[in-house]
């Protein structure tokens, strides 16, 4: 507030610049809301704004008959799963070698026990996540094997990004989950690094988590350490932890996905059912081909979860995004994904299912202006598409191959941004604010009036990252970009990290059962 009356009298009294001594107290007091330790962390995210939809009755009708069709005539494959198609064809499916053929209506019949909403558990219950309705959660980047670390450096990752990037998800308050695979440690087996991921979101955070999906006893094992932390009954009770299953498009689910799923869905924990689409290389080149497609595979893979366990939570998932039909390299933040997004998001608010997409997403290599236009293109999307589960929320680059400490700590300031916008317009006594248009009148200004005094420390997003200065404040303060300002914002978070405290004996309890399991077997790389 005190920033802001002084550039209005500096510009109202003759002087838009302000003098050195000025500018570096208003740079001492801008660094002591941005340094040390992040803001309190803001509440789950209640949208209070409508859902843009961009089909009406008839589109959706058209989506949904050839969804129907797709699974009746085409069929979806369970490869290599014996189980899961024994199961399909007791529940009368026609299975014909890998492929199931469903009868119309089977798959929305047995989605039917799948719930609408449900509480998301954290081992702090004050960080429980309310998943669906008109809930928003925000998770970070999921999945790439490289990071572009704070000296600038793109680099394979390590465990220690991974506990970095869990950190700072923990501190980041615009975030509600610690996320999963934030990004691949190579410098453990692949076999065994689950283990150490797994625990690091136990540790380093108190924040919901995600669950290991590369093999199915590495979901045991989340499961296992789970029941350490919350307790067996608990677990087979409640929902600890997200899983994200992709379909191996177009319209295929692997072994692998089916005995991850499998596994999360026989101890009640949700699965995120997610096509992974490239459209032009694995859905059609069409927004309502795509659609269809997402449809039928979700479908089938989020109503298997019933088959296993009836009333297991399950997510209606995608992942969208378009190729280049030139260079056939993935492309994000364009209009067409965001139509794709927009019309899956009614679809599974018409199956009745929490839905997942969007995120920031960007193919830029370093956090610049296509980042920045592509991740928000994205973000805005994500938000006014009514999305209950945002994964890639924070720190994506490079089409997903890097985390980005920069660019995570960029994002989740803009999350903060969306969380604002969810807000709506306060209609209430003061925001009407008519107290202050009376007491001002015409022709004075509302700086010092009882109004602003009570609401400006709230009245507007401020972000600790953006630069609103004059030229000369921002010359004399160093003439830094945005990505400078966020890495060294990033390592004062990690300078000032504390770990969230977390029982001994859990704690002793968790790093001995993860000896006996990687004592069980031999490091594998591949």
């Amino acid at each position: 507030m005190d920033d802001m009356i002084e550039q209005s009298a500096a510009g109202s009294e003759g002087g838009g610049r302000r003098s050195r001594g000025e500018g570096r107290g208003a740079a001492a007091r801008r660094a002591s809301r941005s340094g040390g330790g992040p803001a309190p962390s803001l509440p789950n995210i209640v949208r209070k704004v409508g859902v843009y939809e961009v089909l009406d009755e008839e589109g959706l009708q058209l989506i949904e008959r050839n969804a129907d069709t797709v699974l009746e005539e085409i069929g979806i494959e369970f490869r290599d799963d014996a189980e899961a198609l024994a199961l399909w064809k007791e529940a009368g499916a026609d299975v014909r070698g890998q492929r199931v053929h469903f009868p119309k209506g089977l798959c929305r019949e047995l989605l039917k026990t799948a719930p609408k909403e449900f509480t998301w558990h954290a081992r702090n219950s004050a960080r429980n996540a309310h998943v669906g309705g008109k809930a928003t959660i925000f998770a970070p980047v999921y999945g790439p094997p490289f990071v572009r670390d704070l000296e600038g450096n793109r680099r394979y990752a390590t465990i220690e990004d991974f506990r970095n990037f869990v950190k700072l998800a923990y501190m980041a308050p615009s975030m509600h989950s610690s996320g999963g695979t934030v990004c691949e440690p190579v410098d453990i087996p692949v076999n065994k690094r689950h283990l150490d991921m797994v625990y690091s979101h136990i540790k380093y955070s108190d924040k919901p988590f995600m669950g290991s999906v590369t093999a199915p006893e590495r979901a045991e094992d989340t499961i296992a350490m789970a029941k350490i932390v919350f307790g067996e009954e608990f677990v087979e009770n409640n929902c600890v932890t997200l899983n994200l299953i992709n379909a191996n498009s177009p319209m295929v689910f692997d072994e692998t996905m089916l005995g991850a799923l499998k596994v999360y869905a026989r101890h009640n924990q949700a699965s995120v059912v997610s096509p992974f689409i490239l459209s032009g290389a694995m859905s059609p080149v069409t927004v309502a081909g795509t659609l269809t497609q997402i449809l039928a595979e979700v479908l089938a893979g989020a109503s298997f979860t019933q088959l296993i366990r009836k009333g297991s939570p399950v997510l209606f998932g995608t992942f969208a995004a378009s190729i280049s039909m030139q260079s056939g390299a993935p492309t994000f933040g364009t209009p067409e994904p965001s139509l794709v997004s927009y019309g899956a998001a009614q679809l599974a608010r018409r199956l009745g299912l929490p839905f997942r997409t969007g995120g920031s997403l960007c193919a830029s290599k370093v956090p610049d202006a296509q980042a920045a236009h592509e991740s928000a293109n994205t973000l805005n999307m994500t938000l006014l598409a009514g999305t209950n589960f945002v994964l890639h929320a924070a720190g994506w680059l490079e089409g997903g191959l890097v985390s980005s400490y920069e660019k995570f700590m960029i994002d989740q300031d803009q999350l903060g941004m969306m969380q604002k916008m969810a807000e709506g317009i306060d209609l209430s006594d003061n925001g009407q604010a008519l107290d202050a248009i009376r007491e001002v009148g015409p022709g004075s200004h509302y700086l010092g009036c009882g109004h602003t005094q009570a609401n400006f420390q709230s009245a507007f997003y401020r972000s600790a990252l953006a630069d609103n200065n004059s030229f000369e404040q921002w010359e004399i303060e160093g003439q830094k970009r945005v990505e400078e300002r966020a890495n060294a914002l990033c390592r004062s978070w990690l300078d000032h990290y504390e770990a969230p405290p977390l029982d001994p004996a859990i704690d002793e309890a968790l790093l001995a059962y993860i000896q006996t399991r990687k004592d069980s077997m031999p490091d594998a790389f591949t």
